[in-house]
């Protein structure tokens, strides 16, 4: 389990690419990999992976078929930042929510809009995914969680703090990226019951 409060941000330094797998290595820092064994779960903007190598600062991680599809870290290349979070242990503080670190899809900034001290990002969503997303509730965006600011049709919006921008990778996105999303699991059971009682009623 995650939180969605991103500990660092990681650089990646070397990518083997073979057949429907790639390994990335991570340049971590050393608060980061304090305590890190192997078999550990660390999330890479929010997509959780498992540690498969471990050489000084230098972190391995594999990345099969189906996490290179859904998510953004196939078009990770050698010098891209990820966000980083290790797994959440029990006692630990849960500033953001619950999260997962399976990402559902991912969706594309379409819009940048920027106002003294913060910056609003508007992102298009996956037909299938915009029914979870309402006003105010929780979202994961690249492994963050985040405050949904407002929703129209298929695009909803986030503000960022001067801090979330420093922080992590968001301060760096552009139009027409691409970011993981991971829905509130909370919602999504409830819209889905809701959706199966309404069904059943005909």
């Amino acid at each position: 389990m995650f939180t969605g409060i991103v500990q660092d941000v990681g650089t990646v330094v070397a990518i083997e690419e073979r057949e429907q797998l790639n390994t990335h290595v991570v340049a971590m820092s050393p608060a980061m990999r304090e305590g890190l064994i192997l078999g550990a779960s660390v999330a890479h903007n929010g997509c959780c992976l498992t540690v498969t190598a471990i050489e000084g600062e230098h972190v391995s991680f594999d990345l099969m078929r189906e996490t290179l599809r859904v998510t953004n870290l196939g078009d990770v290349k050698v010098g891209s930042r990820v966000n980083l979070e290790r797994a959440a242990r029990f006692g630990d503080e849960i500033g953001g929510h619950a999260m997962s670190g399976h990402i559902m899809a991912t969706a594309t900034l379409s819009e940048i809009d920027e106002a003294p001290n913060n910056r609003r990002l508007w992102f298009a969503l996956p037909d299938s995914l915009a029914r979870f997303v309402m006003d105010k509730g929780y979202i994961g965006i690249d492994g963050i969680s985040l405050t949904v600011g407002d929703v129209i049709g298929d695009r909803f919006c986030v503000n960022l703090i001067p801090e979330t921008l420093a922080r992590t990778t968001l301060g760096e996105r552009a139009i027409g990226d691409r970011v993981n999303i991971e829905i509130d699991p909370q919602t999504q059971a409830i819209v889905e019951t809701v959706e199966r009682v309404l069904a059943s009623r005909g």
